[in-house]
């Protein structure tokens, strides 16, 4: 099947656009048969997500090789037109969304996109601002990617109404708005310095800024990895994720499991390839403080999950532990520790997912007590809910024979022959512990304690069976192929570090030769003008 895959993808000359443009054109098209035929937006919409993870696992195919792969949008050759790049980490986070979506997309399909208009459009433009900040090689663009993903989370955080929602939003919606006035802040002193905000070239031409730009370029960087730092939740710009995260309804939960990892991905891509080693008098701007505060991080989101009062709250606790755990082999500066980060990724976003729509289940089983830590009547669900928590909540402590495991261990690991590595090891062993006891509490909370159960059945659809069990499976599956994928984030990490391979890619990207030569044509028309 992989075979086909890459073949297919590489028959297809705009495959790496396709990611963008599918959602894009799918949403708006959802909004006009929503008028006309509601019935079949649902279909339609979970079509497209799937279509969308056929087409990535070829992309992943075609990244695997080691090549990085250049798309020139207008065919106008970088740096002067916007240019779109495909390489190993691109392909597995655009993977492991599409993944993450269409088990989100399969649960909602069972009644929770229909609680208010236009969800499944929404949900359509999250995954191209998603996919477009993942490929984008132009920071201006990645701006842009970053608000059409931000205005499509606002609408799908507001899905359902109810005054929690509303108050996370307000939230949610200003501190986001002051990171994208950052944002512009830092992008307009790049362009100012270097007359560029092609990635590719501004790793060039940052390295070689004048001894007197050094405390522009440095702040500007600085201020870049703030802004990234806030959409990936670091300490002390995480405060906004717990009540967020909590308040959604489940499948949008879910999705936005990934949400932090595009500020994850934009502090992976910037400080490797434009703020590396190589950056003259910015070189590494970020790395004497993000270990620590990647440290900090975690260490407050165990102790957050430990006194949660729900288990929304505690897996959006997760969610802010994990991005503590990822920034954390970030900021070690080492190849090894960001294999080991990674590697975790990928266990640390499904675990995250299937937690938010588990908590869900558990709620509806649970009338009047929903997904808070404390003794409720369960359905005859009880049985199979604890089954699916337990896979959950060891995928998401961390606890063996789970592949969070394995990511740990890389890290502690890699950390070992680091300076660092003196209070690594204790910090993240505590905190793991921590997050052991803040499940073991859950789980005795939720079922234990728990008297008699009631007759009643909580509405379950097939979709929201499927989909839970499909995102455990894919949990387990991922375990098993720990081999194989330890083996590509190492390969991985050695692309990002040798940052030459993606320069070269980009800029020297050719334009294709035209199908229809506009210009000749009229530079003949004129010719004929002129002798007549």
């Amino acid at each position: 099947m992989t075979t086909w895959l890459l073949d297919a993808v590489a028959a297809f000359p705009h495959a790496i656009i396709t990611p963008i443009v599918l959602p894009l054109m799918l949403g708006a098209a959802l909004v006009l048969v929503e008028r006309v035929a509601p019935k079949v937006v649902g279909p339609l919409s979970l079509i497209g997500v799937a279509l969308l993870v056929l087409l990535n696992m070829g992309l992943m195919a075609q990244a695997s090789n080691g090549y990085v792969s250049a798309y020139l949008l207008s065919n106008w050759q970088a740096p002067f037109g916007i240019a779109l790049a495909l390489d190993r980490l691109t392909a597995l986070m655009l993977l492991l969304t599409s993944v993450l979506a269409f088990v989100a997309l399969l649960y909602a399909r069972d009644g929770a996109d229909q609680r208010s208009p236009h969800f499944h459009a929404f949900f359509q433009f999250q995954l191209m601002g998603l996919n477009g900040a993942f490929l984008t090689a132009d920071l201006f663009n990645l701006f842009v990617f970053f608000e059409v993903l931000l205005i499509s989370s606002y609408a799908l955080l507001l899905h359902g109404a109810g005054p929690d929602r509303l108050k996370a939003s307000v939230h949610y919606i200003t501190f986001n708005l002051a990171a994208s006035a950052l944002f512009l802040i830092a992008v307009s002193l790049l362009y100012a310095l270097t007359g560029t905000l092609n990635m590719a070239d501004l790793a060039v031409k940052v390295a070689t800024l004048p001894a007197s730009d050094a405390a522009l370029v440095k702040a500007a960087g600085l201020l870049l990895m703030g802004v990234f730092c806030i959409k990936a939740a670091l300490l002390p710009l995480y405060f906004w994720l717990p009540d967020t995260y909590g308040s959604a309804t489940a499948p949008v939960a879910a999705l936005f499991a990934i949400m932090t990892k595009v500020g994850l991905y934009s502090v992976i891509r910037t400080s490797t390839l434009i703020f590396g080693p190589d950056a003259g008098a910015a070189a590494q701007v970020v790395q004497p403080w993000l270990a620590i505060l990647a440290g900090a991080t975690l260490g407050l989101a165990a102790l957050g999950a430990v006194q949660a009062r729900s288990l929304r709250t505690v897996a959006a606790y997760t969610v802010v532990a994990s991005a503590g755990i990822l920034l954390l082999s970030v900021g070690l500066g080492s190849v090894h520790t960001l294999a080991a980060g990674l590697f975790y990724l990928v266990n640390s976003t499904l675990a995250a997912g299937l937690m938010f729509l588990l908590a869900d289940r558990i709620a509806a089983a649970r009338p009047g007590g929903g997904d808070r830590l404390s003794a409720a009547p369960f359905g005859p669900e009880r049985a199979t809910l604890a089954v699916l928590f337990v896979g959950a909540a060891v995928a998401a402590a961390g606890l063996p024979p789970m592949s969070g495991f394995f990511g740990k261990a890389l890290l502690l690991q890699a950390s070992a022959p680091l300076a660092q590595g003196i209070w690594v090891w204790p910090v993240v062993l505590i905190c793991s512990l921590l997050m052991v006891v803040a499940y073991a509490r859950a789980g005795a909370a939720l079922f234990w304690a728990s008297p008699a159960q009631h007759t009643r059945s909580a509405p379950t659809g097939a979709g929201m069976t499927v989909s839970v069990w499909m995102a455990l499976v894919l949990l387990v599956g991922v375990t098993i192929s720990a081999g194989p994928l330890a083996s590509y984030t190492r390969a991985t990490a050695a692309q990002l570090t040798e940052r030459q391979t993606y320069i070269r890619a980009v800029l020297q990207k050719a334009p294709v030769a035209p199908a229809w030569d506009i210009r000749k044509e009229m530079n003949e028309r004129i010719q004929r003008g002129g002798e007549k």
